[in-house]
């Protein structure tokens, strides 16, 4: 007999007498046979939690990266079964997407498909849980196409520029990819062979008179031959003419046959008159020959070429009694009682040819004065020193050249110029000079932010040096095109070359970079002997060689090696910007068939003093007024373009001529302007004279994609005077330099005493480096710890850098800091405004 038992039981029964703990159950079965017992049933209650333990989390990964996606479901009884979804599908596992026993997500090489929102559930007999979804993204970065073929060059005669460009586009960026790094566009020198026209060559004699009375003569077009399509020469190669005028036959016999009277005679008479005149050009030649003999012995020199008479500049020699060293004004040698030697400072040019030698020559050595015996009434003249002496303490086996500058020697004298002259590769527009000692001194070159500290003690005892700055126009040309650097300061040249200092000088030189943030790479270069620019050091990295201090609008450098020098800089990122100047000029329109013309001259140039004294002079030449201050604004190493138009004309009064009204700088013109000063020009005219002459507009200058600066323009164009325009002019004798003490802020006892207190380090700690990290010049310290001196080093670069304000009250507040009002030997650095005043003064 079988029986089947059910019993019903409640969960409220089960936890009411159980509680929530797991229980078991049993059958027993009995009769008069016995009793038996069913296994043993485990009950459990049945759960799923709400909240999954780790819920997959959005990412982005590149194309073919690996995507890892993680998820641990809620806890249940039983435990739950996780399967994952892909935008509300469920996700079909293939040979790329596979799951693994922890329930995580992996897709080995990520493909643009498996872009998606992702979730996973969690099952089992009680619920179904779903986590949150992850947004999973796969990006394409960016690839550079293949380079295009170089353009033809931009110009068709001399040198140009070709381009070539390469597009984002092996593979496009997708996704939020990145952008391909680097520069589209190259851009290289060119040059392209000019076409030389040809050009005749000297007719060649007349050939024999023929029978027919004719004569014949030719001429080549080889003067120059006609090259690289160039025009060939016009007119004939071949020229015929007849032998006696055109009488050439009577009765069809040749003239010759037929002999009239008086042929014969008239011939005789040509042949005395041409040997006449023979006889008188001989006689006058010698004659002047004497007289120009006899001019030449009161010079009291004497003269290597007799050719003065053309005007030219010659060579001389002079007799001296000895060789001493004119580099040395205290020589211990006896003077030379026939020449005497004499340095001016600055140097003012009363004459025209003194002033064009002198900004062609390189100025390679110290100038002193020489007058020659016999001349010391005349007007003095300046003549390089021997190439044979050289400063006390240099070796004479280091290359000099000589370079003599002429001027007027009285009413009788000839311009002098010694043949082994050094040319600067292009004219300076800035220069000074000066001659310093012992006690150094500071040279200025005005109104451009560069100048250059001699230390006090930089140059020995009984020794003078002319040294020399030099603004040199930048030749963008000699920085390679596969360097993506760009000239950020004027190229600086200071000198003589051979320039013997004990310590470094202190050179400051005005940048346009914007310095802040880290979107530049700023190097400071040095041009070698093949016009190529060596690196010298960059300005964020640390040097024994060199130091450089880089401020918002200059950089103090200290150097030991005169040469040319310049601030390059390469940008990391396309938010790298360097400051542009914009200024605007006015002026009577010359151009204009009438009086009503008036032109606006619009110029961009970099945020430098001297790149804007190149703007101001040209325009103070051509009568310019200066409408508005000058503004800056940022420009942006994106690549675009910077955009200049003219608004709000009024167009009831002013008419301007059509398109003007906006114009357009390509990027590299302006990221690359150190060569020339960018203008733009806007013509307007008013209607009639009766027109009011005031003029109000405005000047937008922008860049697109970027910084906008408008310039407002209220004028009167019937104004003749000019504005004020900063501006240095050559022709200037404004005193450029200082020696001594007049030239540095701290006095010189001063200086000793906080050199000589800080170069030693002592137990309290009051050593060099703590005299630097008070002055904020703290990094690059293994520079000045090769110095024989470093605290004066230091103080050097701090007279740089406060050569302006000359602010002698941080310098004390710096060192009472430092001593704690504890030292007295400290304390007595405290200046005293009377100490204070002797050193600014």
């Amino acid at each position: 007999m079988i029986r089947e038992v059910m019993i019903n039981v409640s969960r409220q029964q089960v936890e009411e007498f159980h509680g929530p703990e797991d229980y078991w159950c049993l059958c027993v079965a009995w009769s008069h046979l016995g009793t038996s017992k069913s296994r043993k049933a485990t009950v459990r209650i049945a759960y799923l939690r709400k909240n999954f333990e780790q819920d997959p989390q959005g990412t982005e990964v590149p194309l073919n990266g690996m995507i890892v996606l993680h998820c641990r479901p809620p806890e249940g009884v039983p435990v739950a079964e996780v399967e994952w979804l892909k935008n509300e599908e469920p996700l079909s596992s293939d040979g790329a997407v596979h799951t693994r026993v922890d329930h995580n997500l992996i897709i080995s090489q990520a493909r643009l498909s498996d872009s998606g929102n992702y979730s996973c559930v969690a099952s089992n007999i009680v619920a179904k849980r779903r986590s949150a979804t992850a947004a999973v993204v796969v990006y394409v970065n960016g690839g550079w196409s293949s380079w295009t073929d170089w353009s033809p060059c931009n110009v068709q005669c001399g040198r140009g520029v070709q381009r070539r460009s390469r597009t984002c586009t092996n593979p496009a960026p997708l996704n939020g990819g990145a952008f391909c790094e680097g520069m589209s566009v190259q851009k290289s020198t060119c040059n392209t062979l000019c076409p030389v026209d040809g050009s005749w060559g000297e007719w060649a004699l007349w050939s024999a008179c023929s029978p027919d009375c004719e004569r014949q003569r030719s001429r080549e077009c080889t003067a120059p031959e006609p090259k690289h399509g160039g025009r060939l020469c016009d007119g004939a190669a071949l020229a015929a003419d007849n032998c006696t005028g055109g009488l050439c036959t009577q009765n069809r016999k040749l003239l010759h046959d037929v002999k009239p009277q008086g042929v014969e005679n008239s011939g005789d008479v040509a042949l005395y008159s041409g040997l006449a005149a023979g006889v008188v050009t001989v006689v006058l030649l010698i004659v002047a020959v004497t007289l120009y003999r006899r001019s030449q012995s009161e010079y009291g020199v004497d003269v290597i070429d007799s050719s003065a008479l053309t005007g030219g500049f010659q060579s001389f020699s002079f007799k001296t009694s000895r060789q001493a060293n004119p580099l040395l004004i205290n020589s211990s040698m006896q003077p030379d009682l026939t020449v005497s030697r004499t340095y001016t400072s600055p140097m003012c040019f009363q004459d025209s040819i003194d002033k064009e030698l002198m900004a062609e020559s390189a100025l390679l050595d110290p100038l002193p004065d020489l007058k020659g015996k016999g001349l010391e009434e005349r007007a003095e003249y300046h003549v390089m020193s021997h190439p044979q002496t050289f400063p006390r303490g240099l070796a004479p086996d280091i290359p000099y050249r000589g370079v003599s500058v002429g001027t007027t020697l009285g009413r009788r004298s000839r311009n002098l110029f010694t043949p082994q002259v050094s040319l600067t590769p292009s004219r300076p527009l800035h220069k000074a000079t000066a001659v310093f000692g012992h006690a150094g001194g500071r040279l200025v070159v005005p109104s451009t932010g560069i100048s250059l500290l001699v230390p006090h003690g930089g140059i020995a005892q009984d020794t003078t040096w002319e040294m020399y700055m030099i603004i040199n126009q930048q030749d963008s040309s000699t920085v390679s095109e596969d360097e993506p650097e760009i000239f950020l300061s004027p190229a600086v040249t200071y000198g003589p070359p051979g320039l013997d200092l004990s310590c470094p000088i202190a050179m400051t030189i005005a940048h346009c970079a914007e310095a802040a943030g880290n979107n530049w790479t700023i190097r400071l270069k040095r041009q070698t002997q093949d016009n190529k620019w060596e690196e010298v050091m960059s300005v964020d990295e640390e040097s024994t060689c060199c130091y450089c201090l880089l401020e918002a609008r200059r950089c103090h450098v200290l150097l030991e090696q005169p040469g040319r020098y310049a601030l390059l800089g390469e940008p990391l990122t396309q938010e790298a910007s360097k400051r542009l100047r914009l200024a605007v000029f006015g002026s009577a329109d010359g151009a204009s068939a009438s009086a009503l013309g008036f032109a606006l001259r619009v110029y961009c140039v970099d945020d430098t003093p001297h790149a804007f004294q190149e703007v101001a002079v040209g325009e103070r030449s051509r009568g310019g007024r200066l409408l508005e201050e000058p503004k800056v604004m940022l420009f942006r190493g994106n690549s675009f373009n910077l955009q200049v138009s003219i608004q709000d004309v009024p167009q009831l009064l002013w008419s301007i001529k059509p398109f003007t009204t906006c114009q357009e700088f390509s990027f590299s013109q302006v990221w690359a302007s150190s060569q020339r000063p960018l203008q733009c020009a806007f013509s307007l005219e008013r209607y009639s004279h009766s027109t009011p002459p005031q003029l109000s507009c405005k000047i937008s200058v922008r860049q697109v994609k970027g910084e906008e600066q408008i310039l407002q323009v209220y004028t009167s164009v019937a104004e003749n005077e000019k504005g004020v325009v900063p501006f240095f002019a050559q022709s200037d004798c404004t005193v450029t330099s200082q020696t001594g003490s007049r030239a540095f802020k701290i006095p010189l006892s001063i200086r000793q005493r906080i050199s000589a207190t800080f170069d030693i380090a002592n137990a309290k700690g009051k050593d060099w480096q703590l005299l630097a990290q008070k002055l904020h010049i703290d990094r690059n310290l293994c520079y000045f710890a090769c110095q024989e001196s470093p605290s004066s080093v230091i103080l050097s670069l701090w007279e740089a850098q406060h050569q302006d304000s000359g602010d002698l009250d941080s310098l004390a507040s710096a060192l009472e800091e430092i001593s704690q009002l504890q030292s007295s030997g400290m304390a007595s650095f405290g200046c005293s405004r009377d100490e204070q005043d002797s050193g600014a003064h």
